[in-house]
């Protein structure tokens, strides 16, 4: 690339300067410009932006809040020169860099021109304080609007917010500070010496290439008026055109940027839309961004504290989002970056003293001189009105060809070397834009103002028809009073007393007597006499006049000045801006201040030259601390803003994913949607409690309160709604007291009604993130919200739903760290309305966009609202889900005999984990119950089901579908009495192909009940059996309350008998089926289920329902086998049917005839020495829980209670025992079962598996079920 111009040292500022005095501008050459046009914004490749409603492109090289990184080398707060500095030094220093700025990014072209668009861009804060009258509170406006007026007592201040900060509607002055201020006793020694910042001032000029109004431009009134106002006071040598930083021509800048020459509309102080203005965000800034720093906007920084590990942590709030609307939190649950070497402060005086002010406040030592000693570096504002002369001080955005207003201030008049440097000064011309020109005669009009005493009467009718003039024909009138007044700016030096404090945690501005002083009435009558020479009317500035001598200052300076020895007592920062503790010479290492608030006096001239030289000398001289060599001589190639930097910072996969979604959003214009949402409650931490609500209600006994304040958004509507995961994109924290709280949330996960595969006809809201703590912790959050037909009518249950919170906290690792819910308040949820935003290219996409999101949002929870009348779901082809993809097949499949001659299927697994060489492997027989088969044990839908658990214990087992099962012999009439049969061809087979003696059998509902029966009868030999585990029944089959009426009055059996004509009920059904199935089908609707959370929509499961009882909690059941029910259950035929009832109302087995004839002694007596254990979901309604209790207390009455043991499984219900998706986990059904069957196998049979060859625990047990057995009660 070619070599940076050399910049020449500037003419002496005390001195008339040349035409060419300035800084020379580099030839466009130099810049190796490709051989067609400079692009221009409309011809740049690569779109970063849509067009705006106007059919307009505008750069963006800031980043949304979403793409930050928790962590970078260097932080820098603030966007004008001293943070532009920072942030173009230390990135091409070879650092990573965030810049955090409070205002927005506008480019030429975004910036208000009327008075309707600047309006909304104005924020007022500080104390009002009128006539010395006591001060009041004001905070109104917008934030992170361009226009920042501040309130103080004695002097107010207007200072700029945006990307580039005040230099965005400065008047680009570009002076050097003179020798005899910088060599006040309040400076440090190191720069009190001629030329200490010299090299540094080039620098600057290097990069913002200032020179001076041409003299082959066109002429302009208000500079031609000041000169000869000069040359009435006897000044004209004191007269000059000084460097500042305009473009007069077009081409690159310094740093690439292509630029415009000046239109010369004297916009500057709202902000030039022509292109032309060289602020810090076309030169350093954007010079920062192509080496690889990431910008951001709307961060508010609001304190600085220490890492504990390295380094500092700098806290702020994000205006994106309307997070503000949560005033309460806004400014408490803050969002922070880490800083591991450098932060450099350059928030602009007031915005840096008052965030070092509230860090010394949380704990950050420093000097007890912050915030002292602070300066209006005598700025002073005032108007010649109506003069005899035209000024043309009125902006316009398109001035006239032959009437041009120039760039806010093109002449000084330098009156600075002065014996004492504090009666030195600057006195130069000005522009008012055109968003106040309508309303400056009126306020001219209203204020008082000063006449010569030397005016005639000819002079006052001159005026007055002037004056007339505008009134008439507007402010634009050539002739008028208003074209003929000259706007005075003016710098001095003032006490440097003024005094900057936080008061309720705002900051309060005091500069006590700042328009009083003697030197200040000296300056007024300067300008009077300036005034009267062309024969017009002084009046000071507006708050001076209005409000008892008050001065208004655009330069605040000072509150962290450099200390003049170098310790805290005589500053806040060293010679380097490195920030003080407070104790001697020592500093915070890496915590630098950049900008004006370095200032240890007023200036008496423009001071960002001043301020952008100290700001290289300080990150300069800090760089070298820490070894870091910055490249100050490779140049860019010419930058095309709307593509990519030549330089970033290397990404991880996911960052290279958010940036690409958000990347194509911003490019299409498309509808995106995005709100921020506050949640509260109470969060456990530790292991040792399962249950969301208990581990809740135990955290807020401890007062372990957390939230999040978590903003989301989908940057394409439509795909946000019609992907199948409904995702989005959270940012934000998450605050629970833990260490390393407040926790920061990047790029986090949020899905809007997903279907919830762990639930039967349940949509999730799940917010799934990592999240990083300010120790460097990382903890997973996950968080879902359940919407489901329990809902349904009611209001009061859909709020519950859809602002309740289950989190879980866990450790990368996967371990628990807690669980515990959230909930949104009614405060926060009107709030959270609030922050509802579209973003689009336009007004109807965004309203398009809004009334999909709201429609989508809608209908989900209307879906389950009214789940009662919701389309029905039939049976549809089967759907292989990931759980049933390489499960194992059975290794065998045979047909048994029965005695009868009955055949049933027999299926075998071996088992898949090898035990003990030499020790013989265990049989376990399966057995179904009515109208299911060998599937509820090998569930294909879950992760592990009971076949997989116990064949990878060492177990080999069997499964047999008995007559009742599901199975063609269920249509003939077979009962649970004739299925004993079954169960004994099925053992004498297992012995027949193992040659082992005994067999464990686990028998479930009606297989259970037909094995006690043959045990009864002497079918079954009890010499064949190990032990038994019955499921949920076994001698006693007393129906639960529900089943229990149905049987005594059995009105549906038989209206189902005659109304369908057949003797067979099938549990699936099909929208072909008969009317009075469809019929059938549409009554159970309503037929009724238990609590609200088992309402459904499926044919099969309402079937199921009806003729057995509820089958499961449905809470139990993921979705894929809820679904697909059909699969998994059969039917029953109406004799079975009977049979189950009468033994069901009698509350004992029965024999073929339904007659008790089965529990004699001596049946009974068969039943000595089986080892058995019984299990009851606590939730069943086929047999009530006390089913397996009354045979529990039964037999070990009769044969005490050695072997008899009892469980009860909290929040299960039937075949979901079996059935259920966390089962295998610990504290499972499968668990307990296992360790029961393991110590009667280890008691009854020594040496058939020993002690060394059980497995305790087999591979890959999964994770703890919701439901675990430390709930369970043990009889």
């Amino acid at each position: 690339m070619a070599p940076r111009v050399p910049p020449t040292k500037s003419t002496p500022t005390n001195v008339k300067q040349p035409a060419t005095a300035g800084y020379p501008v580099p030839p466009l050459n130099a810049h190796k410009l490709p051989s067609k046009a400079l692009k221009s914004a409309t011809q740049a490749k690569k779109p970063k932006k849509a067009p705006d409603s106007t059919g307009k492109r505008f750069p963006r090289i800031s980043r949304p809040v979403e793409l930050l990184r928790a962590t970078y080398d260097t932080v820098v707060i603030g966007s004008g020169y001293g943070g532009g500095v920072a942030a173009s030094r230390m990135a091409r220093g070879g650092q990573s860099v965030c810049v955090l700025e409070l205002g927005k990014e506008r480019w030429p072209g975004e910036y208000p021109s009327s008075l309707s668009d600047a309006a909304p861009e104005i924020h007022i804060s500080g104390d009002f304080a009128p006539k010395d009258e006591r001060s009041k509170p004001v905070d109104r406006g917008n934030k992170t609007g361009l226009y920042h007026f501040i309130l103080g007592a004695g002097q107010n201040a207007f200072v700029g917010n945006g990307l580039g900060g005040t230099s965005l509607l400065n008047a680009n002055i570009f002076l050097k500070a003179d020798h005899k201020t910088m060599a006040q006793q309040d400076w440090p020694d190191e720069l009190m010496e001629p030329g200490s910042l010299d090299e540094y001032y080039e620098k600057a000029a290097a990069m913002l290439e200032p020179s001076p109004y041409p003299r082959d431009f066109p002429e302009l009134n208000k500079l031609k008026v000041l000169e000869k106002q000069a040359e009435s006071m006897n000044l004209g040598e004191k007269f000059y055109r000084p460097p500042q930083t305009t473009k007069f021509q077009d081409g690159p800048n310094s740093t690439g940027v292509h630029m415009q020459a000046s239109t010369l509309t004297g916009q500057d102080c709202t902000g030039v839309n022509d292109g032309s203005k060289i602020t810090t965000l076309v030169t350093y800034l954007a010079d920062a961004w192509n080496w690889g720093a990431e910008i951001f906007c709307e961060c508010e920084v609001r304190y600085i504290k220490k890492h504990p590990k390295e380094g500092y942590l700098v806290f702020f709030a994000w205006h994106g989002a309307k997070r503000p609307e949560f005033e309460e939190l806004f400014e408490s649950d803050l969002m922070w970056v880490h800083a591991k070497k450098f932060v450099f402060v350059g928030a602009g005086t007031i915005g840096t003293t008052e965030i070092m002010l509230r860090s010394k406040q949380l704990g950050l030592p420093m000097s007890n001189r912050v915030g002292q000693d602070m300066s209006g570096n005598g700025d002073i504002l005032a108007f010649g009105y109506n003069l005899n002369e035209n000024v043309n001080s009125l902006g316009r955005d398109s001035p006239l060809p032959d009437h041009p207003i120039g760039p806010t201030i093109t002449g000084v008049i330098d009156c600075r070397d002065q014996k004492d440097p504090l009666d030195g000064f600057v006195v130069e011309e000005g522009a008012v834009p055109s968003a106040l020109a309508f309303g400056l005669q009126p306020l001219l009009e209203l204020l008082p103002g000063e006449e010569s005493e030397d005016d005639t009467i000819a002079d006052r009718v001159r005026r007055h028809a002037a004056k007339l003039g505008s009134v008439a024909f507007g402010p634009y009138y050539q002739k008028g009073a208003v074209e003929r007044t000259q706007i005075y700016l003016i710098m001095s030096h003032d006490s440097n007393q003024a005094v900057l404090t936080l008061k309720d945690n705002k900051p309060s501005l005091e500069f006590m007597g700042v328009g009083r002083t003697e030197h200040l009435q000296t300056l007024n009558k300067f300008m009077a006499e300036l005034t009267h020479n062309l024969g017009g009317e002084f009046v000071n500035n507006p708050f001076y006049a209005a409000l008892n001598q008050q001065q208004i200052t655009v330069h605040p300076i000072g509150g962290m000045n450099l200390s003049s020895d170098g310790t805290a007592d005589e500053g806040v920062t060293t010679h380097f801006g490195e920030v003080l503790t407070g104790d001697g010479t020592e500093f915070h290492d890496g915590l630098v201040v950049v900008d004006g608030a370095l200032l240890p006096t007023a200036l008496g001239v423009n001071p960002f030259a001043t301020i952008t030289a100290l700001a290289e000398r300080c990150v300069e001289g800090v760089a070298k601390k820490k070894g870091i060599e910055i490249d100050y001589t490779t140049r860019n190639g010419v930058l095309d803003m709307f593509g990519y930097p030549e330089h970033p910072i290397p990404k991880d996969q996911q960052l290279i994913e958010a940036e690409d979604m958000i990347s194509k959003s911003l490019a299409t214009g498309e509808g995106g949607i995005a709100f921020t949402e506050v949640m509260k409650g109470f969060i456990h931490v530790g292991d040792d409690i399962q249950d969301f609500k208990v581990a809740a209600e135990h955290a807020k006994g401890e007062c372990a309160d957390a939230r999040f304040f978590l903003s989301v958004r989908a940057y394409d509507t439509d795909t946000f709604v019609s992907q199948s995961d409904h995702r989005a994109q959270l940012t934000g924290t998450f605050s629970n007291g833990m260490p390393g709280s407040p926790f920061m949330v990047l790029r986090g996960d949020f899905q809007l009604f997903n279907k919830d595969t762990k639930t039967p006809d349940t949509a999730s809201m799940t917010y799934d993130f990592d999240m990083v703590g300010t120790n460097g912790d990382v903890i997973h959050f996950h968080g879902e919200k359940h919407i489901n037909p329990s809902i349904s009518f009611s209001p009061t249950r859909t709020w519950e739903a859809t602002a309740t919170l289950y989190v879980t906290l866990s450790w990368p690792d996967g371990s628990l760290v807690g669980k515990g819910v959230l909930e949104i308040g009614m405060r926060d949820f009107i709030d959270q309305m609030q922050t509802l935003t579209a973003y689009g290219r336009n007004d109807l996409v965004q309203l398009r966009s809004k009334l999909k999101f709201f429609s989508y949002f809608k209908d989900q929870v209307a879906k389950s609202f009214f789940s009662p009348l919701h389309v029905l779901q039939y049976p549809s082809p089967p759907v292989i889900g990931e759980e049933e993809k390489g499960k194992k097949a059975p290794n065998k499949t045979f047909k048994v005999l029965s005695k009868d001659g009955i055949e049933s299927t027999m299926h075998m697994w071996e088992p898949t984990t090898t035990s003990t060489p030499g020790l013989t492997i265990v049989n376990i027989l399966w057995v179904p119950g009515a109208a299911v088969d060998q599937q509820i044990f090998a569930l294909p839908t879950i992760k592990k089901n009971a076949i997989e658990y116990f064949t990878a214990a060492g177990y080999r087992c069997w499964s047999v579908t008995h007559r009742t099962g599901r199975s063609p012999a269920a249509q003939d009439g077979w009962t649970s009495f004739d299925a004993r049969l079954d169960i004994q061809a099925a053992l004498v087979a297992i012995r027949e192909a193992t040659s082992e003696d005994k067999v464990y059998i686990i028998a479930h509902c009606a297989g259970s009940v037909a094995l006690s029966i043959g045990l009864l009868d002497g079918t079954i030999n009890p010499e064949w059996i190990i032990g038994i585990t019955a499921s949920n029944v076994f001698l006693h089959p007393e129906f639960a309350r529900v089943n229990y009426l149905k049987a005594r009055v059995p009105l549906i059996t038989q209206a189902y008998s005659a109304f369908s004509n057949s003797s067979f009920f099938n549990s699936a059904s099909t929208r072909e089926d008969s009317l009075f199935q469809r019929a059938l089908n549409q009554a159970l609707r309503l037929y009724p289920v238990g609590y609200r959370d088992e309402i459904c929509n499926s044919v099969v499961c309402h079937r199921c329902s009806l003729v057995f009882g509820k089958l499961w909690s449905h809470r139990n059941l993921n979705e894929a086998t809820h679904s697909q029910l059909d699969r998994f259950t059969g039917g029953v035929s109406i004799k079975n049917l009977r049979h189950l009832m009468k033994m069901g109302v009698k509350g004992r087995v029965l024999d073929a005839d339904a007659k008790d004839t089965l529990f004699t002694d001596a049946n009974l007596e068969r039943l000595r020495n089986i080892p058995i254990f019984f299990l009851s979901g606590v939730e069943n309604t086929v047999y009530a829980p006390e089913a397996t209790l009354t045979s529990y207390v039964m037999l070990r009455r009769l044969f005490g209670e050695k072997g008899y043991e009892r469980v009860e499984f909290i929040g299960r219900g039937h075949l979901d025992c079996w059935m259920g998706a966390e089962e295998a986990g610990h504290g499972g059904v499968y668990e307990l079962v296992r360790k029961k069957m393991e110590r009667v196998i280890v008691m009854g049979k020594e040496g058939l598996r020993g002690p060394q060859g059980r497995i305790d625990k087999p591979e890959e047990d999964g994770a703890a079920g919701a439901t675990a057995t430390n709930g369970s009660i043990s009889a």
